[in-house]
């Protein structure tokens, strides 16, 4: 199943509603709207639009009427990412001083992120990062430049702390233990699923509505988790090739399946029913039969990095101190309410 590429820029205002109020020619929100200043540096909602993109295509697909849940994790996101980057802001504020006497991050461990992101957020596909950006009005120099950013930020914060008491072998084992599943091979992720698929519009019923066909999705969702087979309502109602074998698709591929609706499948509950989650052709509900996710690295190809993690940890009050501190002194206005 291919998910629409939902377009982020319409939720960087206030609510969905605001922002489809102020559409241009082309349909699309203006991009170049400032979500923020700092010292008198723009933020402008487009940098907002593309960090919150991922998250609001899950958003949208989970949620197909949208509703106070769906307005609440979207705020939350959005004023998440804004603070991010009013941080991220301070701090290359403080990185610049020392740009003016050579300081640079290689171009090297940029690509590499870059590379991680496009495993991590689109399954590998960097033409998908790139229709991203161009629904956002984004060039990939820009992204580029939002990336190394982000990796100097991280570095300064870092070498900030760097005299932080040494990880002990416990600590690094344990923070280990918590963060492998997010570093593992998300490319090898496979998991068996059955699932429901409604048609936005039903061409044997002329009555059929996408309203209509959202509230058939409902109903059956419904009696999924009060227990009705899973097979049969799929045999009965599902418009796609696996309808016949009970909605059970095995051994499939993460790649396979569009970033936003791998991202809720193989974040489930295994024999949960999921949905109805929404794209352009309709509704689908699934229950994930089991999943195998990829291979872990060794503590030993991550150590550095596990060690970082632990420093940072053990430094995050006085980081937050810092911060603040960074915050006061600076004019800040943030502009998205």
């Amino acid at each position: 199943m291919k998910y629409f590429k939902f377009l982020p820029i319409l939720f960087i205002g206030a609510l969905a509603a605001d922002a489809q109020q102020r559409p241009n020619s082309g349909g699309l929100v203006e991009v170049n709207r400032i979500a923020a200043t700092v010292n008198a540096r723009p933020i402008t909602a487009q940098e907002v639009g593309v960090t919150l993109g991922p998250e609001v295509a899950r958003l949208m697909a989970e949620f197909p009427r949208r509703g106070p849940e769906f307005e609440r994790q979207l705020r939350e996101s959005r004023d998440r990412i804004v603070q991010e980057l009013v941080d991220r802001e301070l701090i290359m504020s403080e990185f610049r001083k020392r740009e003016k006497k050579g300081a640079r991050l290689d171009d090297r461990l940029v690509d590499r992120e870059i590379d991680r992101q496009v495993q991590e957020l689109y399954n590998g596909d960097v033409s998908k990062l790139r229709e991203e950006l161009e629904k956002s009005r984004m060039g990939m120099a820009r992204y580029r430049e939002m990336t190394r950013e982000k990796m100097i930020v991280q570095a300064m914060r870092q070498e900030k702390f760097k005299d932080a008491p040494p990880p002990l072998p416990g600590e690094i084992q344990s923070e280990y233990n918590e963060a492998k599943d997010a570093l593992r091979d998300t490319s090898k992720d496979r998991l068996d699923y059955r699932k429901i698929f409604i048609p936005r519009m039903d061409a044997t019923n002329p009555l059929a509505t996408p309203e209509t066909q959202l509230a058939l999705a409902e109903e059956l969702a419904k009696g999924l988790r009060e227990g009705a087979d899973f097979a049969e309502l799929a045999k009965q109602h599902s418009a796609d090739a696996f309808a016949d074998n009970g909605g059970l698709q095995e051994d499939v591929a993460r790649p396979d399946l569009s970033p936003e609706f791998a991202a809720i499948l193989f974040d489930s509950e295994t024999g949960k029913i999921i949905g109805p989650l929404e794209d352009p052709a309709g509704f689908t509900i699934a229950r994930v039969e089991s999943i195998e996710k990829g291979p872990a690295p060794p503590l030993s190809e991550v150590r550095d990095l596990i060690e970082q993690r632990v420093r940072v940890k053990k430094t995050s009050k006085r980081y937050e101190e810092w911060i603040q501190g960074l915050r006061k002194k600076a004019l800040i206005d943030i502009k998205i309410k």
